[in-house]
């Protein structure tokens, strides 16, 4: 396995489930996801060039589902825009 998916499955998924579930939060967790989406685009955006644009899909798929919340928020801001 190489260095992008390890990093994208292991790493940056165990970091995102501590900031999520087990830090308290006063800001219903948005400081923490927001730290999470800014270490993990690195990661996002290394997978696809190593190993394609399929593998990319899937860590790109995998990041949306552990950060709910603002891809919901992103495509509620896109759809007022039309």
């Amino acid at each position: 396995m190489s260095t992008s998916l390890v990093l994208a499955c292991f790493c940056w998924a165990v970091v995102a489930n501590v900031a999520g579930r087990w830090t308290p939060s006063s800001d219903q967790h948005w400081r923490p996801g927001l730290c999470v989406i800014a270490v993990g685009i690195p990661y996002w955006a290394m997978s696809p060039w190593q190993h394609g644009p399929w593998v990319g899909e899937l860590v790109f798929a995998g990041g949306c589902s552990v950060l709910r919340w603002p891809v919901d928020y992103l495509m509620r801001g896109c759809a007022v825009l039309q």
